[in-house]
């Protein structure tokens, strides 16, 4: 099917699991933009996700919608509303065979995916190679949007967030902010909370820095057992913030240290360096996949994460505050 640019007036992108995953589109979303000028882009995600989907310069509109299971008269409502927004195009950016489904009933005459969970209801599809670990993702989610010409010249993550919302939180004194997120989705990638400790400890041995610790709200009790009692310049914001207060908060810090999380792509985005934690023994998980994107940040990858060590980490937080 040829695909003319000056045709295509909206676009649909699906992007609905993880915050850190949905960030690392933003360069596939610019390049959306810039190729079909003319075009609405509509993106989906997940609810947790929709007020930092909405700081995205390039998105237009923002649908949520989670990952989990759907009733037939959530799924109907929602093929009568891409019927109504007349859709051109829909892309699918992480694989779904309920959006494959989604898109072909409800009459988007180009569909985008990859080859796999019911792909002969595409129209452009392209071999899921991400297990392999080849490329960074967002070298990845490129290269599916170039099935349908779609390129840009500028790779680099982008929101527009108000600083003004950390007032909240009442930080008198953002100078030598540090930011630890002590957290990962997956238990594999997990550098010892114990570690994470020892290192809060070490950091705040110099008066003059304040470590701010960050999560989500499913880690208020852990947060509360490893961080305690470690002193006025140790702020603990596990659960209190929302992921646009997250990004404003990050963009004060220093810096950012974290394993393999979704604050590692949002400190990108914001412009803070971050130091980001790795394991190199499993290709699809590896940091040339999920490191931090663009220059000056700093990646400790070992084939164990159990042979990284605080002192390892401190020396390299000592090297980026010199």
């Amino acid at each position: 099917m040829q695909i003319i640019p000056k045709d295509i007036r909206n676009i649909l992108a699906v992007r609905n699991d993880r915050f850190g995953e949905f960030l690392l589109n933003i360069p596939a979303f610019r390049a959306l933009k810039e190729s079909f000028t003319n075009t609405r882009l509509v993106v989906v995600v997940d609810p947790y996700v929709k007020d930092l989907a909405e700081a995205v310069p390039f998105i237009d509109e923002v649908i949520a919608w989670g990952r989990g299971k759907h009733s037939l008269l959530a799924k109907l409502k929602l093929i009568k509303l891409l019927s109504i927004l007349k859709m051109d195009m829909a892309i699918m950016l992480n694989p779904s065979k309920e959006f494959n489904i989604i898109s072909r009933i409800a009459g988007i005459p180009i569909r985008v995916g990859y080859n796999r969970k019911w792909a002969f209801l595409l129209t452009h599809k392209m071999e899921d190679e991400k297990h392999l670990g080849q490329k960074h993702e967002v070298e990845y989610n490129l290269d599916l949007v170039s099935l349908v010409g779609a390129k840009t010249e500028d790779k680099t993550l982008s929101l527009f967030i108000d600083d003004e919302i950390v007032k909240d939180f009442n930080i008198k004194e953002y100078n030598n902010l540090i930011a630890i997120h002590p957290w990962t989705s997956d238990p594999v990638k997990h550098w010892p909370l114990s570690n994470f400790s020892d290192l809060a400890k070490r950091i705040l041995e110099d008066k003059d820095i304040k470590v701010v610790i960050i999560g989500g709200s499913e880690e208020l009790e852990r947060s509360a057992d490893y961080f305690a009692n470690l002193g006025n310049n140790l702020i603990n914001l596990t659960g209190r913030t929302t992921l646009k207060q997250l990004a404003a908060l990050l963009r004060k810090c220093k810096l950012l240290i974290s394993c393999d999380s979704g604050p590692v792509h949002l400190a990108c985005a914001v412009g803070i360096p971050a130091i980001a934690i790795f394991r190199s023994d499993i290709p699809g998980k590896s940091a040339k996949r999920w490191g931090p994107w663009g220059k000056g940040h700093t990646v400790i990858e070992k084939e164990s994460l159990h042979h990284i060590t605080v002192e390892e980490v401190l020396h390299k937080i000592k090297e980026r505050l010199r």
